[in-house]
């Protein structure tokens, strides 16, 4: 048991069946890009991406330069593609540290072109009308065949609606990507490398669009995201990898009239026994489960009573009163047959699991565990 007042531990032998069912369900002519920014969506992206290359994972993806700046400064092999952009005083860093740049404009391309031989991947808005060019085929291909130093390795988009199996956006967007690659095709054109499908298009299967690598974020983190409307079957299995618990501080007992928290926001309607948390909204609970939200206390659900403070939350331990300080409680994760996960804080916070996993910050310990 980690002797810390807040800590998250996160099982490596997870992270492996995670990895393995979603290249299980890519097959043999499809390639697994696991995507680990933002510190592998808060899981630790040094520790994880270890365990993923020893899986076999030859592709990873990040969001910035530092971020693959930090994965190869601690030894990671796999290639590193950057997906959010790069500034241009980072293009050294870019082959100092053998990093692959995504361009989404021409003059990416262009820039880029300027400062030595780089493989690089373009991406092709095709409605989602964020990142990716939107110029035609034939601007873009003559820009290309201009280019003396990039090398067009990839070709890729990104999805807006793939969660929603009734919209027809999805069926839209394949479209104009495979107009956008016979196009260039018909030109001379034909990276090598082509991707288009996040986690949402592998869980809810668009096969015709898994193409040469398939992009699992959340999914390598445990998580199916809740499809709207009618879907077919998850064509993955995949459990969180991850639980956060932390410790008791302080047990009183309250009377009938009590007000608990800044604005005296709970009034307790009856004698109370509560536990005062080491964890508050600094430590990633989200403000908004005040008064809402539940943990898991003596192998009971515990509701969240007041307001959730920067380094202390309230809750009600009545059903539970043996405890002390000193005892876990369990914010995300399970005891028993008793289980929270992001998906259920981030319907009571109104948010997404993914905001809730993001948000557990730095200051929180995490251990790896077999």
């Amino acid at each position: 048991m980690p002797s810390s007042r807040c800590y998250v531990e996160i099982s490596r032998s997870q992270i492996r069946a995670n990895f393995r069912s979603v290249r299980a369900a890519a097959g043999p002519s499809t390639d697994v890009l696991a995507v680990v920014k933002a510190d592998a969506y808060g899981h630790g992206a040094v520790e994880v991406s270890r365990v993923l290359c020893e899986e076999g994972a030859r592709w990873l993806a990040v969001s910035s330069v530092d971020e693959g700046i930090t994965l190869r400064r601690a030894g990671i092999p796999a290639r590193i593609l950057v997906m959010a952009g790069v500034m241009p005083w980072e293009y050294g860093a870019l082959r100092e540290f053998r990093l692959t740049p995504v361009a989404h404009s021409l003059d990416d391309l262009r820039r880029l072109d300027e400062d030595g031989p780089i493989d690089v991947h373009l991406k092709v808005d095709t409605g989602l009308n964020r990142l990716g060019t939107a110029a035609p085929a034939g601007e873009i291909a003559s820009v290309i065949r201009n280019l003396r130093a990039v090398r067009i390795e990839g070709l890729m988009s990104h999805f807006a609606s793939a969660a929603d199996p009734a919209s027809p956006q999805t069926a839209d967007q394949i479209a104009a990507f495979n107009r956008m690659h016979q196009a260039l095709a018909a030109q001379g054109i034909q990276p090598p490398v082509m991707h288009f499908s996040s986690t949402n298009a592998i869980v809810y299967p668009r096969r015709d669009a898994w193409l040469s690598l398939v992009r699992p974020g959340i999914a390598i983190y445990g998580y199916v995201p809740s499809a709207r409307g009618q879907a077919p079957a998850p064509a993955i299995s995949v459990k969180p990898i991850l639980s956060w618990r932390t410790r008791i501080i302080l047990v009183k007992d309250i009377p009938a009239g009590a007000k608990v928290g800044y604005g005296g926001t709970f009034v307790a309607p009856h004698p109370m026994r509560i536990a005062v948390l080491a964890a508050g909204y600094a430590d990633g609970i989200p403000h908004r489960l005040s008064n809402k939200g539940k943990v898991i206390a003596g192998g009971q659900l515990a509701p969240i009573l007041g307001t959730v403070s920067m380094d202390l939350t309230t809750i009600d331990i009545s059903k539970s009163p043996h405890l002390r300080p000193g005892d876990e409680v369990t914010l995300l994760g399970s005891e028993g047959p008793v289980s929270l996960d992001a998906q259920q804080i981030a319907r009571l916070a109104g948010t997404i699991a993914y905001n809730v996993l993001c948000g557990i910050s730095a200051r929180v310990k995490r251990f790896y565990v077999d």
